[in-house]
């Protein structure tokens, strides 16, 4: 009865993973679902493209995920599986794990492919599967570490490039501003020089009128003395004015 307890206790954790909660995903592109954590494993199928799936949990140190659709269960990469988040499409990522309540998991390929594939031809190969099993998870997990020191390095990268882009345009919005204010200065002082000019101009025009009133004066006062004459010499006896016709018949007589 003991044995029969233990066995069942067994069986239940094996079941474990597949009665955790799974999270809805779905392919994003034709893609294969293995029957490990790994490229190396064999196929299982082919995803369709937008094809709806359950996500039944990922790895910690491999971004590969447990998951299953109407024509089996295996897993698929990461990279090819996207889901709702906050009302928003994004490709499954480990950040998104304990928000999206998927299960972080382990792979026993014994017991996952006990439950999943004794029918395949594969199966028969387990044992060889098996010793090659953790040669090929430190390979997959140096693979994955070097694909997410490359993208750190993209990541840094693109962060150096838009950088430079925004010092290019701060030196670029620096120099514009600098040659509006030398601009404005400029026609500041070209208003200031016209005007200096034309003040310039009204005083020498000034001083020239200053120079010939002495002149015009001495002239008026010419015209005012000959003026004076005439009138004396109108005023003596047996003279005739200007213009008197008569007078200059009779003195003519």
């Amino acid at each position: 009865m003991r044995n029969i307890l233990l066995g069942v206790a067994a069986a239940a954790m094996l079941l474990v993973p597949s009665l955790a909660a799974a999270a809805d995903g779905f392919a994003t592109a034709n893609v294969n679902m293995r029957s490990g954590p790994s490229t190396r494993y064999p196929a299982v199928t082919v995803i369709p493209v937008e094809t709806e799936l359950e996500i039944h949990g990922c790895l910690s140190d491999v971004p590969w995920c447990d998951v299953s659709f109407y024509q089996g269960r295996g897993w698929v990469a990461a990279q090819y599986i996207a889901t709702e988040y906050r009302q928003n499409r994004v490709y499954l990522q480990p950040q998104y794990y304990r928000p999206l309540g998927i299960p972080t998991i382990t792979f026993d390929l014994g017991n996952y492919w006990e439950r999943n594939y004794r029918n395949r031809d594969f199966y028969r190969d387990r044992q060889r599967w098996s010793r090659s099993n953790d040669d090929g998870n430190r390979i997959e997990r140096r693979r994955t570490t070097d694909q997410y020191e490359r993208r750190d390095q993209y990541r840094n990268t693109d962060n150096d490039v838009y950088n430079q882009d925004r010092d290019r345009r701060d030196r670029r919005d620096r120099d514009r501003d600098r040659r509006r204010v030398i601009e404005e200065r400029n026609t500041v002082d070209q208003f200031d020089n016209d005007g200096r000019r034309r003040r310039d101009e009204s005083r020498r025009q000034e001083n020239r009128r200053e120079e010939a009133r002495p002149q015009e004066n001495r002239r008026e006062q010419r015209r005012n003395e000959e003026r004076r004459n005439d009138r004396r010499n109108d005023r003596r006896p047996g003279t005739c004015a200007e213009g008197d016709v008569q007078c200059a018949i009779n003195k003519a007589k």
